[in-house]
């Protein structure tokens, strides 16, 4: 069989370099372009620090989807830009795995009518470390026990948006998990400083850190009486995520529609 043509939109950002190590090194996947604002002109296997790819970076989506007719889409890059590119590769026919954090249900509603017109496969995924997928299920079902609980995810400093799609996800499949169940109402805290119980979504708290030096992590701390349950997961390197990407990969260009979390391709 003809190996998989990909295209990695964000190629020269961090998540986007991974990509591109992940895929060059496949022998059912070619790299088949590279975009990105930054980077422009560079060969995107030496700006990943592997060999020479013979693929250059692109500042022009469009244009890298005429050129090398790809079949599947790798978005990594902003919340400002994602939606343009899939609406470029939707109408170009090219399936999309999408990376890109920060989207709104609208955007998802949108996508989902992008892929059923194309006849083609999308899918967005807030996370795609198959470590992290599964503390969001654990956490599904240890909500049917401990209604009480509080979401803490940390990432690094350069991360735009919070809370993480991670932990949006995670909370979505806590209030699912609870089966009807609501922690018993409690007094709120009077705040010393605004913000200090984090945000609330779904009934659940939910606390954003971002410094230099981490990479990707949460915690899921349920309270019981007498205990706590805590379920952590822990992204050290972005290498972490390449396995379920590259599953993705291999996975959409069998399927169509839309598809939201990796879990869809994992059970």
């Amino acid at each position: 069989m003809a190996p998989i043509r990909v295209l990695v939109s964000g190629a020269y950002g961090r998540m986007g370099r991974e990509v591109v190590k992940a895929v060059s090194a496949q022998s059912d996947m070619e790299l088949v372009g590279a975009v990105d604002k930054e980077g422009v002109g560079k060969d995107a296997g030496q700006a990943a620090g592997v060999e020479k790819t013979g693929v250059l970076i692109s500042p022009d989506l469009s244009e890298a989807i005429s050129k090398t007719n790809p079949q599947v889409m790798v978005d990594f890059t902003t919340p400002l830009a994602v939606m343009e590119n899939i609406r470029l590769a939707a109408e170009a026919g090219v399936a999309g795995v999408i990376g890109t954090t920060g989207l709104t249900k609208e955007n998802l509603e949108e996508i989902a009518r992008l892929a059923a017109k194309a006849g083609r496969a999308f899918l967005v995924a807030p996370n795609f470390a198959i470590g992290a997928i599964l503390m969001m299920r654990f956490a599904a079902e240890a909500a049917k026990f401990f209604p009480d609980v509080e979401i803490i995810e940390l990432h690094h400093d350069k991360k735009i948006d919070a809370p993480s799609g991670t932990a949006i996800k995670t909370a979505e499949a806590i209030t699912s998990g609870r089966a009807g169940q609501q922690p018993p109402a409690r007094p709120s805290p009077l705040e010393k400083v605004k913000g200090a119980r984090g945000g609330e979504l779904t009934g659940v708290h939910i606390h954003s850190v971002r410094l230099p030096g981490l990479v990707a992590h949460q915690e899921v701390i349920f309270g019981g009486m007498g205990q706590t349950l805590t379920i952590r997961h822990d992204s050290l390197d972005r290498s972490s995520f390449m396995p379920g990407v590259l599953l993705a990969i291999r996975k959409v260009v069998k399927e169509k529609g839309f598809f939201n979390g990796l879990e869809a391709f994992l059970w």
